[in-house]
Formats: C-alpha cells, sequence, structure tokens
C-alpha cells in the first residue's frame, strides 16, 4: 500500500516550523554521532525539507533523499543543491533502487509517518550493502505521543492509550492536529528493526529532558562478518 503525501500543501509552514524547534538541534546532533564517518552513498529516508543533508554531507556522505512528499522535495532542493545530494520522489515502502546499493541509511522524526514502518525498514535493509549501517532519530514512543500531555507548568501527563498502536486522527500539536500520528509503543519499533535482520548496536535517548523527548539507535544490516565491521571508536575517526 502507497503511504499518503500527508505534507503536500503543508511544506513551507513545516519548514519555517521545524527550524524554530530546539528538539531538531538535538536530533541533528545525535544522527551525526550514530551515523559517523563515510565516504559512501546514504540514503536519507522521508527526507522532508532535507535538514540532515548538511550534517551527512559533513562527514562525506554522498547524500540520496527520498519522500512521498513533492511539496517537502520542492523546498529541500536548495538543500540538496548546497551539497550535491540527489532527490527522489518515492514511497519508502517501493525503493526505486537494486539490493545493497547503499553503504549507510538514515531516517529522521520520521516513524510516526509511515503507514507500515516494518515495511519500510525491510525497504531499507533490502538497499543497505552487507553490514552497512541503519539510523535512526525519532521521538521517544514512551514520551511522546497522542496520550502523552507535556506540559511546561508542571509534571507531563500520561493518558490512557500507550498500547493502542496505530493513526490518531484527534492527536493535538502543530503538526499532528494537521497530518495525524501514527503511534508505534516501544517494542513494536525495536521489533521493527529486529525482524528484519537488523542487528542493534547503541540505543540512546538524546538531550537532557527529564522525559526523554528523543530516541536514536544505530543498527548493522545483515551479511558481513564479525571481523569485517569497525569498532565504534574506529568507525567515528
Amino acid at each position: 500500500m502507497k503511504s499518503v503525501a500527508r505534507y503536500d500543501g503543508l511544506a513551507d509552514w513545516y519548514e519555517k516550523f521545524v527550524h524554530s524547534e530546539e528538539v531538531v538541534t538535538v536530533a541533528l546532533a545525535s544522527l551525526e554521532g550514530m551515523v559517523g564517518r563515510g565516504p559512501g552513498q546514504c540514503l536519507d529516508v522521508g527526507c522532508g525539507t532535507g535538514i540532515a543533508f548538511a550534517t551527512l554531507a559533513r562527514h562525506d556522505w554522498t547524500v540520496v533523499g527520498i519522500d512521498v512528499s513533492a511539496d517537502q522535495l520542492a523546498v529541500a532542493q536548495d538543500r540538496a543543491q548546497a551539497v550535491g545530494a540527489s532527490l527522489v520522489h518515492a514511497d519508502a515502502t517501493e525503493l526505486p533502487f537494486p539490493d545493497g546499493t547503499f553503504d549507510a541509511v538514515v531516517s529522521l522524526l520520521t516513524h510516526t509517518d509511515f503507514d507500515d514502518l516494518s515495511a519500510v525498514v525491510r525497504e531499507a535493509v533490502r538497499v543497505l550493502a552487507p553490514g552497512g549501517r541503519f539510523v535512526y532519530v525519532g521521538v521517544h514512543p514512551c514520551f511522546v505521543g497522542p496520550m502523552v500531555e507535556r506540559r511546561v507548568d508542571g509534571p507531563h501527563l500520561l493518558h490512557p492509550g500507550y498500547r493502542r498502536s496505530g493513526w490518531w486522527a484527534d492527536a493535538a500539536g502543530p503538526i499532528r492536529s494537521q497530518v495525524g500520528v501514527n503511534h508505534i509503543p516501544l517494542a513494536q519499533l525495536i521489533n521493527a528493526l529486529l525482524n528484519s535482520g537488523l542487528a542493534l548496536e547503541q540505543l540512546e535517548e538524546p538531550g537532557d529532558d527529564g522525559y526523554p523527548i528523543l530516541l536514536a539507535l544505530r543498527a548493522r544490516g545483515p551479511g558481513a562478518a564479525d571481523s569485517d565491521l569497525p569498532t565504534p571508536e574506529e568507525d567515528r575517526t
């Protein structure tokens, strides 16, 4: 089933909104630490307006961004040109690339927008070279979601519904009230990776907030011998 381009018609507004959010800065810093250095081909799945392009290019990755929203890609054009990235209008569940094309696959703040996360991850693994890097940074399923009321003037409130996976059309918030949110509990999110053959290497909860806003993870694709994989220290040099 093809994904719906929910951000068509909202791309210019989203571009302004997302860059006013401090959490995006934290997410990009986490992505940078997780993905390490290239060189190589890196696919940015659900690239949106291209907010990760400069970070990836700075670490010697040759970037390809894909998104189902043509409007988002139009906004991303300037960022792509600035770093020599390629843009592809495509569904993340039907990637138009041969098996093993990319040395790394990354995605940023997307899992709540995908209709079928497991299908997206399976496609990411298919186009990932043996032993390639997979990095995801997104909102924390336990502390950010339609059942969580995050308050600035008191303790956050957890309402019933954490285990109710699927689309919530009545979610609060500037973005989610317009495009909805596909809530995925933590175990379901992690299992989508493990069931695809990825080997989880690192899990972090970036930022200083007492109730984390973000979850970041790094995994390795199947197919490479353990002796072929660098240690984390080697990988980040």
